[in-house]
């Protein structure tokens, strides 16, 4: 008598034990993040120029992996854009980042930069297409706030080709 009273009610006990066991089935399959990705931070550089009669992009996309609370290191990707009258300039390549915390506001780091540039430089009595390779080596210092790091960094291996001027290059990072 007791299963023919609940036979008048099989949707709703189907319905319940379904349900029982989907959230079984569901709880069983979660699982823990994995170490290796709570462990790693997002961020990088963006800068744009503007002028007369210029223009200029910079995009640099970083992962850093925070082995410790005190080292990290990563990868970055790196292009850059710029035009000047008729001429243009295109850098595009990556970097190794590496950045160690002796105290927490304070950030030295290491950044191997290896970058493809292309430039076609044309002006009224001259026309020049270049690409080639260029290698930097940036050793930097940086006060460090949350999320925000800015210094300046020194390129060791700065020469003719570099794609800065100057071998001292301010810089801000964002991570989070």
């Amino acid at each position: 008598m007791g299963f023919r009273h609940l036979y008048r009610y099989k949707y709703f006990v189907l319905a319940v034990v379904f349900s029982f066991t989907a959230l079984t089935s569901h709880s069983q399959q979660l699982k823990p993040q994995n170490e290796f990705w709570r462990n790693v931070r997002y961020g990088g550089a963006l800068g744009l120029g503007f002028g007369n009669d210029s223009f200029s992009i910079a995009l640099a996309p970083s992962a850093i992996y925070q082995v410790s609370e005190k080292f990290g290191t990563g990868l970055s990707l790196n292009f850059e854009y710029s035009k000047f009258g008729d001429s243009e300039f295109t850098a595009y390549g990556g970097s190794i980042l590496n950045f160690f915390n002796p105290i927490p506001p304070i950030q030295l780091s290491a950044v191997l930069q290896q970058l493809r540039v292309t430039t076609n430089y044309s002006s009224s009595s001259l026309l020049l297409d270049e690409n080639y390779w260029t290698t930097a080596l940036f050793m930097g210092i940086g006060y460090s706030t949350r999320n925000v790091t800015f210094g300046i960094q020194y390129d060791v291996l700065h020469n003719d080709r570099s794609l800065y001027a100057d071998p001292l290059v301010p810089f801000i990072r964002v991570f989070f």
